[in-house]
C-alpha cells in the first residue's frame, strides 16, 4: 500500500479554496479536511553526534586463558602423537623415545609422491611383520618450506602428516602397536618409530 504524499503549499492553497466552496453533506459532523492546516515548519537540523571514542588497539585472543592462540587447524603432529594412549610396555617405550633402541629396518620416503609413498610404506610394514621385526624407522623428512607462506596457514611436509593417518587404517592398523617421533639421532621430527605387534 502506497503512502499518501504531503501536499505542497500551492496545492494546499488550492485545496482550501475548493473545500471552502463545497457544502457539507453532514453538517453535524466536523469535516476532517476543513480543519485549518498548519504550514509545515522548517525542520531543525539534528545536532551532530560527537565523534565516537577511538577503539583501543588489541591483539586477537590476548585476554583468552592459556596463553597465545595458535591459528593452525591442528596441534603439531609431535604433540598429538605424544598425547596418544600408551599401548606398549612403558619401560620399552621410554628406551625407544630416548633413542636407546636401534630400529631393525628403515625406509626413506623422501621425494616420493603421496600415492607411491603410501604403497611403499604398506609393503615395507607388512614385510617387517612377516619377518618378526618389532621396531622400524620411517623417514618422511620435514617438508620444504616455501619462501612466501601467504596469509593462510599451510601444513609443510605432506608425507609427515599423512603417515599417522595411513598407520591408523587397515591393514596397517592391525599390526602397528605404537607410533612416535624418532629421537634426534634417528631423524627427530622428520622420522618416526613404529613399534609392531607380535604376530605369534
Amino acid at each position: 500500500m502506497s503512502r499518501r504524499r504531503k501536499l505542497r503549499p500551492d496545492e494546499m492553497e488550492l485545496w482550501e479554496k475548493v473545500a471552502g466552496s463545497a457544502e457539507r453533506m453532514h453538517p453535524e459532523k466536523r469535516p476532517a479536511l476543513a480543519r485549518p492546516v498548519k504550514k509545515p515548519e522548517a525542520k531543525a537540523k539534528p545536532a551532530r553526534d560527537p565523534d565516537p571514542a577511538p577503539i583501543p588497539t588489541f591483539r586477537l585472543g590476548e585476554k583468552a586463558k592459556g596463553g597465545a592462540v595458535s591459528h593452525d587447524v591442528l596441534d603439531p603432529i609431535h604433540d598429538r602423537l605424544h598425547r596418544a594412549p600408551l599401548r606398549m610396555d612403558k619401560k620399552t617405550h621410554g628406551k625407544m623415545t630416548r633413542g636407546k633402541m636401534s630400529p631393525e629396518a628403515r625406509i626413506d620416503l623422501h621425494g616420493m609422491t603421496v600415492d607411491r609413498a603410501h604403497r611403499a610404506l604398506t609393503g615395507f610394514i607388512l614385510r617387517c611383520v612377516s619377518e618378526d621385526m618389532r621396531l622400524v624407522l620411517v623417514i618422511t623428512g620435514k617438508g620444504r618450506r616455501p619462501e612466501d607462506d601467504g596469509p593462510i596457514p599451510v601444513r609443510h611436509g605432506i608425507l609427515r602428516h599423512q603417515l599417522p593417518h595411513w598407520l591408523s587404517l587397515p591393514p596397517l592398523s592391525q599390526v602397528v602397536l605404537q607410533v612416535t617421533s624418532a629421537h634426534q639421532k634417528h631423524g627427530g621430527t622428520g622420522a618416526y618409530y613404529i613399534y609392531l605387534r607380535r604376530t605369534r
